[in-house]
């Protein structure tokens, strides 16, 4: 199975189904259909098959080795020019334990979100071929280990995800299609000028001795690749390190996003047909922070030691900041949007500690919030699919009405807020313990923990005030969950309840990824500091 080339075949499956799809008339509704959910679903059970043989004692994180199923070869190559000499471009993918687990979340995710988007009536071959190339995009991050093919796929996500906002969005879709397009291809730019400036400060050594500029990351990882008179380099004394590692980061955390550059995240979930709000969440939020992990961390380790306590802050900032906003909205989506920029501040918390338990939390934390906060969109998605509106003041006794349902809405409120037994405890738990073993950011750690107490506050008002007390009369010819919606529902509740169980069945697939981390940051720090 190593040598099979099944990671290509996870990540273009869907544009091979996107041919399918174009190849049919407009007519075909449901053949459109269900070729989307016979290839997210083959996705699902390759991504299952690489769980099966993964390899959970291989670890490392600038050692081709130490990847798995690897597939490199030579995609890209010009010779002769002027001042470059030739430029050469590989294309190189594998997984380790910080991607092997969204692989997953990303295959979970959009099986579901096909289900969701079944109700889609408008343009339904242009809506499924634009999923299929969104779901590429998506995968393909997770699995590039050359930074050009990275920046490629991080591209490509741009263009499916505008339409799929812009064109079978709500009323205000053009302005929030806009936004996202804005704020993330500002992003795009400071991730381009960086990885630019890297290719011409690192060599690759070729198998027969000569040396070329290189956008492998894994070779920009190692310090012994890295020329004494490049820009980027950490021997060069005149760099630029420090610019570049800000421009990179802010690149990463507008996707995450982080405050301030949250601002285009609340109009781009509300705006979102529910399908799109539930990858929006569930995935691309998770790309923010697997960039920072494996490209800002490992490539530029001498700075984000000495940023780590301001890392932390913007996480108690998200944290904080993103449960008091989400406290006062009366918009059912864009409560939870606000919590999802909340819950994504434990993730930059858990990754500022650089704590083996920290960073376990943060990975988890990414895998869980996929999840849980797929789940309440969806949820946000059945309710307005029947009432139209989703102002929580204008509802009332959903639950008499709706008892399935709200049992379900139940599980993932209380996953949200963090409740023992259920998948959110544990990833945050870890965070929690790893952060505060960190005397840095201890102080940080104690005040981020009122984001509990804030997330309790808003997700039990809204719980209240939209399922108990008397029925709203309005509803009273409401309909409990369908078929279809169950199929929605009941995997991603088993996923919560079989987490919060047994959170090893995900964390065995990280540790030896995240002990070599935490390692290779320490080790980097020494040598860096020992030439400077």
């Amino acid at each position: 199975m190593q040598n099979f080339p099944i990671l290509s075949l996870l990540t273009f499956l869907p544009i091979v189904g996107m041919i399918f799809i174009l190849s049919l008339t407009k007519r075909q509704e449901k053949t459109i259909k269900w070729i989307t959910l016979i290839v997210t679903g083959v996705q699902l059970l390759i991504a299952i098959v690489i769980l099966f043989f993964y390899n959970f004692s291989m670890a490392g994180i600038n050692d081709p080795s130490s990847f798995q199923f690897v597939e490199k070869f030579r995609w890209i190559e010009i010779t002769g020019l002027a001042w470059v000499g030739t430029i050469k471009i590989d294309y190189f993918l594998g997984i380790d334990g910080l991607s092997v687990v969204l692989v997953l979340l990303t295959t979970i995710v959009t099986f579901i979100a096909t289900f969701a988007s079944w109700n889609i009536s408008k343009s339904i071959k242009g809506y499924f071929a634009l999923f299929l190339l969104l779901d590429t995009a998506m995968l393909g991050v997770f699995v590039s280990l050359d930074f050009f093919l990275f920046y490629v796929f991080w591209e490509l996500m741009l263009l499916p995800m505008y339409f799929l906002i812009g064109v079978w969005g709500g009323p205000r879709r053009e302005y929030a299609a806009i936004k996202f397009f804005l704020y993330t291809l500002l992003g795009s730019v400071f991730i381009l000028l960086v990885m630019i400036g890297l290719y011409f400060s690192a060599t690759e050594t070729l198998a027969n001795g000569s040396k070329v500029f290189s956008f492998n990351i894994l070779t920009l990882m190692d310090t012994a690749n890295y020329t004494t008179t490049g820009i980027l380099s950490p021997f060069n004394p005149n760099n630029l390190r420090f610019i570049a590692y800000i421009a990179l980061f802010i690149g990463f955390a507008i996707k995450i996003p982080m405050f301030p550059f949250h601002t285009w995240l609340p109009d781009a979930h509300v705006e979102a047909p529910t399908a799109i709000s539930v990858i929006l969440a569930g995935v691309l939020l998770k790309m923010g922070t697997y960039g920072i992990l494996r490209i800002s961390y490992p490539i530029f380790p001498d700075i984000t030691i000495q940023l780590l306590w301001y890392i932390g802050l913007f996480g108690m900032i998200n944290i904080i900041y993103g449960a008091l906003a989400a406290m006062a909205q009366k918009d059912f989506k864009k409560l939870i949007a606000y919590s999802s920029v909340s819950h994504m501040g434990y993730v930059l918390l858990g990754m500022a500690s650089l704590t083996t338990a920290s960073l376990s939390g943060a990975v988890l934390q990414m895998f869980n919030h996929g999840t849980i906060t797929a789940m309440l969109f969806i949820i946000v998605g059945i309710i307005y699919d029947r009432a139209h509106t989703r102002d929580m003041d204008a509802f009332g006794g959903i639950a008499n009405q709706m008892p399935i349902y709200t049992g379900f809405v139940a599980v993932a409120f209380f996953a949200a807020i963090g409740l023992p037994g259920l998948s959110g405890f544990i990833s945050e738990a870890l965070v929690f313990v790893g952060a505060f073993s960190s005397e840095l950011i201890r102080t940080i750690t104690i005040i981020s923990t009122l984001g509990i107490l804030l997330g309790a506050g808003y997700m039990l008002w809204a719980f209240q005030r939209i399922y108990f007390g008397e029925l709203n009369s309005k509803w009273k010819e409401l309909k409990d969950l369908e078929l279809r919606e169950y199929f929605m529902v009941v995997p991603l509740t088993l996923i919560i309840i079989l987490l919060g169980v047994y959170p090893s069945l995900i964390l065995q697939f990280m540790t030896t990824s995240v002990n070599a981390l935490v390692k290779f940051m320490g080790d980097a720090q020494i040598i860096i500091s020992s030439i400077n």
